[in-house]
């Protein structure tokens, strides 16, 4: 069962109000799903407006953010939790601990570094978790495509791609966590005891 959600998005609004709508919706949807929202911490862009709604849908938010970034006063200051880290690496770590599954919403370089490192761990077996694309007006379209044609010239398993999720709608994203199935890691095992097995 999936508990706990982690969202990665933009700490930039984007320049088209879909963006800024979903980031509301995916915030509700996981807060009337009873669900927490584990989230980086941040005020700005959609990362404030996925924990707004959130929390203004009477839902568990929980940040997780690297000293720096509190000092530039960029820290949400009415979360149900906020950690505070040393760094970046410590952030995503602790992240992946709180959460049963990962989510990428629209955003930039640090969006897409913050999923693809989750998808690797679930290949490794670090953890057995699912990952996801919420997919906003064909945003991830074309990486999409380019991860499909990672797997045609033999460098992601078809079992990887096959099981990452891709879909515009959160419901169904949560939807699709419900029932998803870890396929087998890489190596056939599971490297680190310390991260807990989705279940």
């Amino acid at each position: 069962m999936t508990n706990s959600i982690a969202v990665f998005c933009g700490s930039a609004f984007g320049t088209d109000e879909i963006f800024n709508q979903t980031a509301q919706d995916v915030g509700r949807a996981i807060a009337e799903q009873g669900k927490t929202l584990v989230y980086g911490g941040g005020k700005s862009g959609l990362m404030g407006v996925v924990a707004d709604s959130a929390l203004q849908a009477g839902g568990r938010v929980i940040g997780v953010i690297p000293e720096v970034l509190v000092n530039k006063e960029l820290a949400h200051p009415h979360l149900t939790e906020l950690h505070v880290v040393k760094d970046m690496h410590e952030r995503k770590t602790k992240m992946s601990e709180l959460s049963d599954a990962f989510i990428a919403m629209p955003g930039g370089v640090g969006t897409l570094e913050e999923i693809f490192e989750q998808w690797t761990w679930a290949q490794l077996g670090i953890h057995l978790k699912p990952c996801a694309f919420l997919n906003v007006d064909g945003f991830y379209d074309e990486l999409i495509k380019f991860i499909e044609v990672t797997t045609q010239k033999g460098f992601t398993h078809e079992r990887f791609t096959n099981t990452l999720i891709s879909s515009s709608s959160i419901q169904d994203v949560l939807s699709q966590f419900e029932k998803f199935v870890a396929p087998e890691p890489k190596w056939g095992m599971v490297e680190r005891s310390t991260v807990v097995e989705n279940t």
